[in-house]
């Protein structure tokens, strides 16, 4: 098994969106609180489910003096299945009998800045489903249209009669890979993959990472 803890209600916001949005001192506010907290605890890993989380706590708390050792739990997820601590059953979809076709949305905190690339397919490669790629993936993902701080505030739209919502764009890349699973590894993804799939296929589900894992588990 693995020795773990929460915060539970000492866990607060990193800070992330805030400093994307420009609010310097209210990030630099929250970390000082955050790095208090965590330096206390003295934890000797930190595990996020939030690319953006994995960015400011493992790269940027550190101007502020919080150094820690944090990973994605799609790399936490790729330790277990390999190490047999979880083990899963085949990726069977239940319509038609076939092995899942499942494609991975890349979060663009997870691979184009912190190249964490591998470790979530090696997580889904265990469900022994088809990893179909869309043309953009690992460091040349297309963001989900969440990043920047774009979540808290009105889309830009574009102009032309192909214009259309960035998460939609995405989303409709992912319906063309024939996948019946849009797997992600970041909250911001899933709420904006899930918003596109209003749009789309309704036989496309997206899901995190974790999530195809559970479901499997035996």
């Amino acid at each position: 098994g693995v020795n773990y803890a929460v915060l539970g209600e000492s866990e607060t916001c990193t800070g992330d969106s805030a400093r994307r949005a420009g609010n310097e001192y209210l990030f630099y506010e929250m970390a000082k609180a955050n790095i208090a907290v965590l330096d206390e605890i003295a934890p000797k890993r930190i595990v996020t489910t939030c690319p953006h989380c994995l960015q400011t706590l493992g790269k940027e708390y550190g101007q502020y003096g919080g150094h820690y050792e944090v990973i994605h739990h799609t790399q936490l997820l790729s330790e277990l299945t390999a190490q047999k601590k979880i083990s899963v059953t085949r990726a069977i979809n239940e319509e038609s009998g076939e092995i899942d076709r499942i494609t991975f949305h890349d979060p663009c905190y997870l691979g184009r800045h912190n190249g964490i690339i591998d470790a979530p397919r090696r997580a889904l490669g265990v469900t022994d489903a088809f990893i179909v790629e869309m043309p953009r993936h690992g460091k040349q993902s297309f963001c989900c249209g969440a990043g920047g701080a774009q979540m808290w505030k009105e889309e830009e739209h574009g102009e032309g009669p192909n214009a259309m919502p960035v998460n939609v764009n995405r989303f409709r890349e992912a319906e063309a890979t024939g996948a019946q699973t849009v797997a992600v590894g970041c909250p911001f993804c899933l709420t904006m993959m899930s918003d596109a799939a209003k749009h789309g296929n309704k036989g496309v589900q997206v899901k995190d990472v974790a999530e195809v894992i559970a479901e499997r588990m035996g």
